[in-house]
Formats: C-alpha cells, structure tokens, sequence
C-alpha cells in the first residue's frame, strides 16, 4: 500500500516524505511577520474629530473584497506563519455579515493553525455581538474609548452615545473577553481625564493604552492643536502614580508600566516622540485589499488584483512574499502645521 511505512524509500521516513511548511514571511531587516491587521471595512457610525473628516466620502461597497475573499487572504498568510489576526476597520462590527468572517476564521483557531483571534471596536455594536466572538474563540478585545464624560463623548466622536458604549464593555466582560481600553491623547480635551480613566479601567481589571494623534488623513482641525505628548502625559501621571517600567513586549508599537497604586497595566504608544518601529511584526491588510507594509508609509501591494485574476493561492502567496521584500524599517511621522496630512489616508482605511 502506499501509506505502508515499509514502501518508504530506504534511508527516509515517513516524515521525511511529507511536504514542508511554507518558509516563514521574513522582512529584509530580519524581522518575522506573524501579525496581520484587516480593515474589514472604511466605515464606522462615528465620526471621531482626530481620525475622520464629518462628512467623509466613504469607499463604494464593490471596491470592499468580499468576506469570502478576505477569509481566503488570511489563509495565505496563516499558512506562510501569520499567528494573530486582529479585524479592524472603520467599525468592523457595522460591515453586514461581518459575523460571518469570524465564523471562518475561527477554524484556524480549531486547528491551532491560529494563535489569537482578535478585534478593534469603538464598542458601540459590542452588546449586540459580544456572546458570539466569545463562542468563535475572541479572547481579548481593545475598545476605543477617549472620555468618561457622556457630553465629551459626543463632542469628540460627533454623535456618539456614552452609555452605549459602557454597556458594551461590560457585555464583552460578562461574555468572558478580556478588554483593553485604547484613549487617544488629545490636548485641552482629555488630557486632565486620563489619570482618572486608568483608575477607572484598572479597577474593572482592564488594561488601558494611551496613543498619540497621527498625522493621518485630512480632518477639518489641525492635528497640532489635538497633539498631546505621551511624554507630558507620563510626567503628570507620575505626580500622582508610580510607573514601574515593565519588559513585556508583544512586537507592537507600546511600552508598558505597570501602575502600583492600582496594580493595573498601563501601555504608552508614540509614533511620534518615540519611533516604536525596531521590533514591528505586523502589516496591514485594507477593505481593497491593498496590503500596506507600514502604517506610515505609502508603499502598497495590491492583493485584490492578484485574488481576482487567479484562484492559486500559490499565486497570492508570491505577491505577499513579494511585498514582504519592500517593508520599510520604520515611519516618518512628523506632526506640524501644514497641509496634507503626513499620510493623506484616512486612518479608517488602513485598519486601526
């Protein structure tokens, strides 16, 4: 018989016989890209004053990849060593049928193919879907959340409901899901709130980020107005909480402390002040398909063309190897005041 281990050629094993696994994707600075980020869709049911302009011009739905064609993708890149992918948007949660995707997705996890399944949301559609990412194997979430003040609230985002959005927290905590908040640092609106918020998110046992304005895409204000250093933000933090440097690195972009008053996790992203980019793991995958290699950065591939014009994933594999070549070391952020933006894409096409 065939699969009879004697019928192995004489000096192999049965091992020895089997297909090797697809070499991992390593950048020309030996970096191993094991982190996919996927904007399932630009649109999102807030309008944010740092991240979107308020009457945005969104994408029309058949430029989007289908879900069939997205789930596809990330096959490509699991195969070739991609361990975690986080679906991001716009919202990803307002793309219809967006449960779907996490339906197919989830079979990696099954298979162990997959470390981690993950997601960004700005919380709103949480309450709503928060039982099913449990079940399909969502562990952890981030949730975008600037302010506790409702009023604040709805100035920065332009229409949001606080309330709402709390709500949803709490469901993705009662479904099981640990959650990180991420708070955008924004200067004269939030920056007297943040010591406040980390007590508040530590004493719920949630980790909190902190992250600087990026110079990314047109937006009616101007950017330097809304900056706010992380490194100002830390020193006044430090007047009343003690910051204990902490050696816990994920390949992204923050540095972590852990805050001893509350014995909570606290994470310092600054794409800005401080260029975070030596360890990157990750690249970013559009609704279009176009894979961009940085987040500030320009240079993209287009997968999309090359899904659509062949159904040989070793085709498709070519083009991600291919566009793994041209990664950059790192960005150029600058934050001052001209016109365009640094990047003029929005940051809800490139997945947050």
């Amino acid at each position: 018989m065939l699969d009879d281990i004697s019928s192995t050629p004489q000096g192999f094993t049965a091992g020895a016989l089997r297909t090797p696994a697809p070499a991992p994707l390593i950048d020309p600075f030996q970096r191993a890209i094991s982190y996919l980020r996927i904007s399932v869709t630009d649109r999102c049911d807030l309008r944010c004053a740092y991240c979107m302009s308020e009457t945005m011009q969104f994408l029309p739905k058949r430029d989007l990849l289908t879900l069939e064609e997205l789930d596809r993708l990330c096959g490509v890149f699991i195969a070739r060593g991609v361990r975690k992918l986080r679906i991001t948007g716009g919202e990803p949660l307002v793309r219809r049928d967006i449960m779907h995707l996490f339906r197919r997705l989830s079979r990696h996890l099954d298979s162990g193919a997959l470390e981690e399944l993950t997601l960004t949301t700005n919380g709103t559609q949480l309450a709503r879907y928060a039982n099913e990412l449990a079940s399909l194997g969502v562990r952890r979430i981030n949730v975008s959340l600037d302010t506790l003040d409702a009023a604040k609230f709805r100035a920065i985002t332009r229409r949001g409901d606080l309330p709402v959005v709390l709500d949803g927290i709490a469901a993705a905590r009662a479904a099981g899901m640990k959650v990180k908040i991420n708070a955008v640092a924004l200067r004269d609106v939030n920056a007297d709130e943040i010591p406040d918020m980390i007590a508040w998110a530590h004493g719920l046992g949630m980790d909190m980020t902190l992250i600087e304005v990026m110079p990314l895409g047109e937006i009616e204000a101007d950017r330097t107005d809304q900056f706010l250093p992380l490194s100002v933000a830390r020193q006044r933090l430090e007047s009343r909480y003690t910051l204990t440097p902490l050696p816990d690195r994920t390949g992204g972009p923050a540095r972590y402390v852990r805050v001893e008053e509350t014995g909570g996790k606290l994470g310092f992203i600054t794409p800005l002040t401080h260029n975070f980019c030596e360890s990157c793991n990750r690249v970013r995958l559009t609704c279009t398909g176009q894979l961009y290699l940085c987040l500030g950065q320009e240079d993209s591939a287009d997968l999309r063309a090359v899904l659509r014009a062949s159904n040989d994933d070793a085709v498709l594999a070519a083009a991600v190897v291919e566009a793994i070549t041209r990664k950059p070391k790192g960005h150029d952020f600058i934050i001052e005041r001209q016109r365009p933006a640094a990047v003029p894409r929005h940051m809800s096409v490139t997945g947050g």
